[in-house]
């Protein structure tokens, strides 16, 4: 897979495919004005961590793999769980803390939908440390 992004022009793609050669944190693959498309490459036992995006709903979509989703309105207290396998998503609203966790046997592939974007156009974390640092402007 080509760490690109092809937004904003039209762009057609079999998601699951690419979720699946995704091998990276993160990697936005298509980033508009008002949506973006991300994949996740979620590590055994790994998880997105708690995160709340203020002014950003989200669509988060299981490609592989399997993981327990947790929402809530504080960061204390993400009182909502549900488990998921491939083929389900979970709705996150702007202003929702959440987060997803790897429950499988094998890495967790999602692919994930920011409207508006949330993540500058092109944007590719390797790990979710990089991810990290990177949001924290170091």
């Amino acid at each position: 897979m080509k760490e690109m992004d092809y937004g904003p022009n039209p762009f057609v793609a079999n998601m699951h495919c690419m979720a699946m050669e995704n091998k990276n944190f993160r990697t936005a693959v298509w980033t508009g004005d008002c949506m973006q498309l991300t994949l996740m490459c979620i590590p055994v036992c790994g998880e997105i961590g708690v995160e709340i995006h203020k002014d950003t709903d989200q669509m988060i979509r299981v490609e592989q793999g399997q993981a327990l989703v947790k929402v809530g309105r504080t960061h204390c207290s993400l009182d909502h769980q549900q488990k998921l396998c491939e083929g389900d998503a979970v709705l996150v609203p702007a202003g929702t803390w959440h987060n997803v966790i790897n429950t499988g046997q094998e890495v967790l592939k999602v692919s994930s939908v920011y409207a508006p974007p949330h993540h500058p156009h092109g944007t590719v974390h390797r790990t979710k440390e990089e991810a990290e640092r990177k949001e924290a402007g170091s």
